[in-house]
């Protein structure tokens, strides 16, 4: 019994919503509307020209990087000045957009692809099961996804090692209205977590993974996604219930593909049936001839 590999990759899109769009792209930047800002942003794979070269000199902020290649950086913001924070929402879940030192606003639009899935597995687990799924969020970051699934009626454990980043999370589950619904919020190194889960027995019906290419922990520990997530991706493998419904990795990296996050899934799964999907997150632009920008990869078991 092992799972089937899908024999080719499929491209999840997401496309605009009410509070987010991808407006226009090209000379490698992309030009993004985030509730009532527009903002430009560096994107390398955007090497095609832009529709609209002068709507990219009339947004709200743009991004300059340190180094090409860096994600760290500063913004410009137009002659209105400066904006720290603003309301977002996407379907139930409402949550705060930032301008981080780190090109993003505090979470990820492409996830919306994935926010969509997940959304759908814990409502057709918990009419099939008849009760709610544990769900295990590693790398919850600022929580979207966490708070998609307790929209959807999951059982949360979301885990960051940033206390920032569970701060930020438990503020947007008060914005959602979501504070009442049961969501751990545990600042911990995500290996350690799994770990101690493992040695006491604990069971999810889902579990999410969200890792970066490199982090530290709370107490220093140091992360490299290719060293360590084969380990912690077996790990991840013990904790799951005998009715677990899927397992999720999302990575961004440019030395990796969704097959081989597949392969590394497969392993970690031997003795599970059901299926290993995988692919990479994509944003598209609205309209005819719409041209979509790849993101980053993902591998996912369901059963």
């Amino acid at each position: 019994m092992a799972p089937l590999l899908s024999p080719t990759p499929e491209t999840l899109v997401t496309r605009g919503w009410s509070d987010y769009a991808l407006l226009d792209s090209g000379d490698g930047r992309k030009l993004e509307r985030y509730g009532p800002y527009t903002v430009v942003r560096p994107e390398p794979q955007c090497f095609w020209s832009p529709r609209d070269p002068a709507a990219f000199d009339q947004a709200t902020a743009a991004f300059d990087p340190q180094q090409e290649e860096d994600d760290s950086g500063r913004w410009r913001f137009d002659r209105h000045g400066p904006v720290d924070a603003f309301p977002l929402k996407w379907r139930e879940v409402k949550f705060t957009g930032r301008f981080t030192p780190f090109r993003h606003l505090a979470f990820f639009p492409e996830q919306a692809a994935n926010w969509d899935w997940l959304d759908g597995r814990v409502r057709a687990f918990t009419r099939d099961a008849g009760r709610a799924p544990k769900i295990l969020n590693l790398f919850g970051y600022t929580g979207v996804a966490s708070l998609a699934c307790a929209a959807a009626g999951a059982e949360v454990t979301h885990v960051d090692a940033s206390k920032k980043s569970v701060n930020y999370a438990r503020e947007n589950a008060e914005q959602s209205g979501l504070s009442d619904r049961p969501i751990r919020w545990i600042v911990e190194d995500a290996r350690k977590y799994v770990a101690r889960e493992v040695r006491r027995g604990s069971k999810y019906d889902g579990i999410i993974l969200d890792p970066p290419k490199y982090g530290r922990g709370p107490t220093g520990e140091v992360w490299r996604l290719f060293e360590d997530m084969p380990a912690l991706l077996k790990d991840c493998a013990a904790l799951l219930s005998h009715e677990a419904d899927f397992l999720l990795l999302n990575a961004y990296a440019a030395r990796i593909s969704g097959l081989s996050l597949a392969h590394l899934m497969a392993e970690a799964l031997p003795d599970r049936s059901g299926r290993i999907d995988w692919g990479e997150l994509a944003l598209s632009e609205d309209g005819p001839n719409a041209r979509a920008i790849g993101l980053s990869f993902f591998a996912r078991w369901s059963r």
